[in-house]
């Protein structure tokens, strides 16, 4: 019998953000967020926890497939996929929502590495996933749940953590490098669409895949032909660090979400101090921060970051009441959690367009 353990959420970074537009497993141990599947219930390698999903995902007709993906070494690496993966390691928010968006709960065998809880709407997918205690689980600890196939960020496949690609690929593991996660030195929206179209074509749900992402496509293209007939907001994406201000600028994700939505964004990633902020003077800023969208709390302390502070008195987004808070999630690495990025940006540079 499967036994439900909650278990408060464990985040990966706890310092605020600014978003400026101007514009081993042992399944003995404690699980979160899910049905604990004990030992007895672990399927073997190579069987899949839903015959009748792998039989639909396994169609002949569909496989092999190639899928190119990246090395710890920021390198292009071909995949074969002979058929759909059915012992899937997922870390990281946007590999777990990815997933249970695209229906492959039954895949999952193990999820690690939420900042907070999944969307609402994944919530009963999710209750049928083993969640695993240690936030970023070792290369030992997976070795021992079998996976055939991994997915995460950038970070995660290195020696010290859960170890090289081409370790995974000579044991005959497959491997997922969100391509916003650092891999590639410029992070897009396309890139996002990519690679949840990518995941539905190794599943074979392309499909379904299709469908997120022309829902994406479709807020953005919406959104772009209002701005055509609007004033261009001047954007900056920004971060507070102990040596000024990081920018998320026009290589960013949210630099290029902002762009897309017809934004003048500013600069290139980069550190600013605060008084090049005042120079730039923005049109709207959103503050990001690390939570999920119903952490008010947390959002609220962020845009008092920059509406409580008398130094930014004089910031036109300050004086005009343009300051509005976006989750990082939202727009760094955002997976399906995409979609609410963009229209939390258009909000809040086009708020008309939402009444």
């Amino acid at each position: 019998m499967k036994q439900l353990i909650k278990k408060v959420p464990r985040f990966l970074r706890t310092l605020p953000v600014l978003l400026v537009c101007a514009g081993t497993v042992l399944w003995g141990e404690t699980l979160w967020a899910g049905g604990v599947r004990a030992s007895g219930d672990q399927p073997t390698a190579g069987t899949s926890a839903n015959p009748a999903a792998a039989s639909a995902a396994g169609d002949n007709a569909h496989y092999p497939v190639t899928i190119t993906n990246y090395s710890y070494a920021k390198e292009p690496v071909p995949m074969v996929f002979t058929q759909a993966p059915e012992r899937v390691v997922a870390v990281y928010q946007n590999s777990i929502e990815t997933l249970l968006a695209l229906g492959l709960e039954d895949r999952i065998i193990a999820a690690a590495g939420l900042d907070h809880e999944v969307k609402p709407e994944f919530a009963a997918a999710f209750a049928k996933v083993a969640y695993l205690s240690e936030f970023t689980p070792s290369r030992e600890r997976v070795i021992m749940l079998q996976p055939d196939f991994i997915l995460s960020w950038y970070s995660l496949f290195n020696e010290s953590r859960l170890g090289e690609v081409d370790y995974w690929h000579s044991r005959g593991t497959n491997t997922f490098i969100a391509a916003n996660s650092g891999v590639l030195a410029t992070s897009s929206l396309e890139n996002e669409y990519q690679d949840i179209l990518s995941i539905g074509t190794i599943f074979n749900v392309t499909e379904k895949a299709q469908v997120l992402v022309n829902e994406m496509r479709a807020e953005v293209e919406r959104v772009a032909a209002y701005a055509q007939g609007s004033t261009q907001k001047r954007v900056l994406i920004m971060e507070t660090q102990s040596n000024g201000l990081r920018i998320y600028g026009r290589n960013a994700l949210g630099g290029d979400m902002a762009a897309k939505l017809g934004a003048d964004v500013i600069l290139e990633s980069g550190v600013i101090s605060a008084e090049a902020l005042i120079d730039h003077n923005p049109d709207c800023i959103f503050m990001v921060y690390f939570g999920s969208s119903a952490d008010k709390q947390t959002a609220d302390a962020a845009v008092e970051q920059i509406t409580g502070n008398p130094a930014y008195a004089s910031l036109a987004a300050v004086k005009n009441a343009r300051v509005f808070p976006i989750p990082l999630g939202e727009m760094y690495c955002s997976g399906i959690r995409t979609l609410d990025g963009i229209i939390t940006l258009a909000k809040g540079m086009y708020p008309e367009l939402y009444r």
